[in-house]
Parts: C-alpha cells; sequence; structure tokens
C-alpha cells in the first residue's frame, strides 16, 4: 500500500511540475486586422515610415504607407514598430525543460546513425520555456535532436499549439550530422564526443568516425539507385530526401579543417548543406560561398576558438559574412538564457559592422531561406503568413524590446509567460505595485 501511494504522490508531483498555466492558444482569426501608423521594419532590409499592415485569414493581404484599413478592425500602432516573427535556427526548445532534471530531457537517442529520428514527436508544446520566447519576439522554431554522429531530423514549429501536430510549420527540414571533434586536444569546440573520455589520438578517431558516415551515405545512395529491393532499409529510407535535395544536411562543426571535410560532402554527394556553428567560418568565407553553402552562428555572446584570434572575433563574424555574400543567420544555444537573447545576439553583431537592418534579415529572412519557409514566413510581405510582433522599440536592444502584440498565423497570442506570473506574485505579496 505504501509503495502504491508513493507511486501516486510522484505521479501527481511530475504532472504539477509539467502543468503549463492558463496560457492558452489563440483561437483562429475571424476578422480582418489592420496594425495603423507603425515603422514597418519588412525583414529584407526595407523600411516603411508611418505604414500600415492588413492581415485576414492569417495572412498578410496588403503593406504600405497609403494602406487603407477600412474595414478592419484597426490596432493604433503610432510610434512603435512592426517587425517579422523572429526565427530560432536550431534549438532543443520543447525536448529538454531542465537540463539538470533527467526526467525532463528528451533531447537525444542512444546509437551513433539515427536518421530515422524525428524530434518533432517528442516537442512538448506545454514547455514553460517557450512562453518566455514569444515575449522577446521569437514566434518559430527548428526543434533539433542531439545525440550520436548522425542524430536524426529536426522539424520548424510555430509556438502556439495544443500539441505536435498542431505545432508542425514545417516537418522534416534537415538531416543533422554532428562532426566529431579534429581538435587535437581534450574538449574543446569542434564537436566533442558526447561527454566521454577523450581518445588518446582524437583526430584520428574523429576522421575514422567521418569516414564511416562517408561510408554509410554511399551505401545509402547505392541503395536509393536500386529499382527494387529485396528489405527495406528505414535508415537509408530516412536519407532519401537529401539526395532529392528535398531536406538539407546540418553539419554541426567549428574550426576550419572540420568545415573542409563539410565541403567534401557537397561536392561528393551534392548535399544542400548548412554549417551549424561554423565559428571559424570567417576565414573560409569566400570558398563557403562558391559552394553555396549557408551558415547558423549559434552563439555570438562567447570567446573565440583560438586563444590568438581577437577577443572580438565571433562580434565580427557576421559582417565578414555579409561581407563575403555567404547566406547566414544568427542563432542562440546559450544553456543559461534558453534561447530568448535571441534578438540581442543580431543587436551585438549590428554594434560590429552589420546594419541594423542587415541584422535582423540574419534572425528573420535569411533563417526562412535556410529552413525552406521563405515562402509562407520571415518579412512583411503580401500573401505570406501573418507572423509579426510590434514592439515599443528598437527589438534588438534590450532596452527597449518591449513586446506588446504578436501574430501567430494572424491570431494574436497571449504573451503571458510563467515568469511574468512570478513577477507579479511576490509584487502583490510585498506590495511593489
Amino acid at each position: 500500500m505504501k509503495k502504491i501511494f508513493l507511486y501516486t504522490l510522484c505521479i501527481f508531483m511530475v504532472t504539477n511540475i509539467a502543468a503549463q498555466e492558463t496560457i492558452l492558444p489563440a483561437l483562429p482569426q475571424n476578422e480582418t486586422i489592420a496594425l495603423t501608423n507603425a515603422t514597418i521594419h519588412v525583414g529584407n532590409g526595407q523600411v516603411i515610415n508611418n505604414g500600415t499592415v492588413v492581415f485576414k485569414n492569417g495572412k498578410i493581404t496588403e503593406v504600405g504607407a497609403a494602406v487603407s484599413a477600412a474595414g478592419a478592425k484597426v490596432i493604433d500602432c503610432k510610434g512603435k514598430h512592426i517587425y517579422p516573427g523572429l526565427i530560432l535556427t536550431a534549438s532543443q526548445l520543447g525536448l529538454v525543460e531542465v537540463p539538470s532534471n533527467r526526467a525532463t530531457v528528451d533531447g537525444s537517442e542512444i546509437g551513433e546513425m539515427n536518421p530515422s529520428i524525428r524530434s518533432l514527436v517528442a516537442y512538448n508544446t506545454d514547455s514553460k520555456v517557450t512562453n518566455t520566447l514569444r515575449t522577446n519576439g521569437i514566434l518559430l522554431a527548428n526543434v533539433i535532436p542531439a545525440g550520436g554522429i548522425i542524430s536524426g531530423s529536426s522539424s520548424v514549429v510555430q509556438l502556439d499549439a495544443w500539441n505536435w501536430e498542431d505545432a508542425a510549420y514545417k516537418t522534416e527540414v534537415a538531416i543533422h550530422f554532428r562532426m566529431p571533434s579534429l581538435l587535437n586536444r581534450r574538449g574543446g569546440r569542434g564537436g566533442g564526443f558526447g561527454g566521454q573520455q577523450a581518445p588518446a589520438d582524437p583526430v584520428k578517431t574523429g576522421l575514422e568516425q567521418i569516414e564511416k558516415v562517408k561510408v554509410f551515405f554511399r551505401e545509402a545512395k547505392a541503395y536509393l539507385a536500386e529499382s527494387k529491393h529485396e528489405n527495406t532499409n528505414l535508415k537509408f529510407e530516412a536519407v532519401r530526401n537529401l539526395f532529392d535535395k528535398k531536406q538539407k544536411l546540418f553539419i554541426h562543426c567549428n574550426i576550419v579543417k572540420e568545415m573542409l571535410l563539410a565541403v567534401d560532402f557537397v561536392k561528393e554527394f551534392g548535399f544542400d548543406v548548412v554549417l551549424v556553428g561554423a565559428v571559424d567560418s570567417w576565414q573560409i568565407a569566400d570558398l563557403l560561398k562558391q559552394n553555396n553553402i549557408a551558415v547558423i552562428l549559434n552563439q555570438l555572446h562567447d570567446l573565440p576558438t583560438m586563444i590568438d584570434d581577437d577577443i572580438d572575433q565571433p562580434f565580427k563574424t557576421p559582417f565578414l559574412l555579409q561581407k563575403a555574400g555567404v547566406l547566414f543567420t544568427i542563432n542562440d544555444d546559450d544553456g543559461n538564457t534558453r534561447y530568448r537573447n535571441l534578438p540581442f545576439n543580431a543587436g551585438t553583431a549590428a554594434s560590429y559592422g552589420l546594419s541594423k537592418e542587415e541584422a535582423l534579415s540574419s534572425i528573420t529572412l535569411n533563417a526562412a531561406t535556410i529552413l525552406g519557409i521563405a515562402d509562407k514566413t520571415g518579412s512583411i510581405e503580401t500573401g505570406k503568413d501573418a507572423n509579426m510582433v510590434v514592439s515599443e522599440g528598437d527589438i534588438l536592444d534590450m532596452r527597449t524590446n518591449i513586446i506588446t502584440n504578436a501574430f501567430i498565423q494572424g491570431r494574436q497570442i497571449d504573451l503571458n509567460n510563467k515568469q511574468k506570473q512570478l513577477a507579479e506574485k511576490y509584487e502583490t505579496k510585498y506590495g511593489i505595485k
């Protein structure tokens, strides 16, 4: 009897811990809405002063300075700024809640070769982290798996949903290859070995593992070239869209010699490759441009890779990639801030060479292009989904990033979150308000 009671108590506690507050997904848009008198940052570099955005049934119908709001519900945004919803291009949002609590971690699978793993089906829409991102203007996220060498596939989710099926914005965007470290020292920034003890010769071991991945793709290519199979190979079937270029290969790596090996994957297999991390990408920017390789810069607020690099090199890298014509996006994978500093990472880049609109594009239209959703979102243009935020000031500035309204596919979403609720609770208790 005691065991049954303890088991029931544990279930009750876990349920309460995981429960989401009464912040419900918004109902579908049921009336035409016009945001008026605002400074509109389109996301493609264009800025419209004193402009209006009209959207209906979740789609933007008109944008401009001389747009009529007749017949629409008007939200006056005088003195405010309208931006496209920000996009987080690589995160474990909804897969990892509390990193130190194993029961809330569902971000990786056992084994080395897991191309058939789908992160989307494990996405938790009740995560308390999600609503803190929306408060900073982040409305979409690419949810990626971890673990092994080939980790599985990622999907883009919109951050206002009842379940993962509702959340799915674009499924199976990319397969993730976590390149082993080729740094000849313990630890480092080159991919690592999943917390295991470093091998005696990490470079040799890493090259052997990379060759194993190449062999896997060669065998998959041969398998997929067959017109008929005696047996179905689920792992080979899972990478079919890589060869058809319906899916991208995201290679997680950082130093130059790792990125040069990533270029080999483009040349040998013809994959559409995106580098994730790529802290030293500025050194081979011209080569990346020649091979049409895009870059996701994981974390700007960090130290450089090598001790002889400029201390502010991470801040300058976006400008150098922009100058070389490399398609890139800025990300936030800080385990402490849990992704919400995305706009401020871009703001840092705007202080080190990028213009404000270029920095904005790096986390909106550029991100959408890399994820293959630029036809639907990433900029405030007619025909695209009404994924937008209204801010009192500059969205890239911590002081003035005050989001007053946010819309996902035309639905005006609740901008409350757990942290706001706790602040209000204790302000009331101690008579601060």
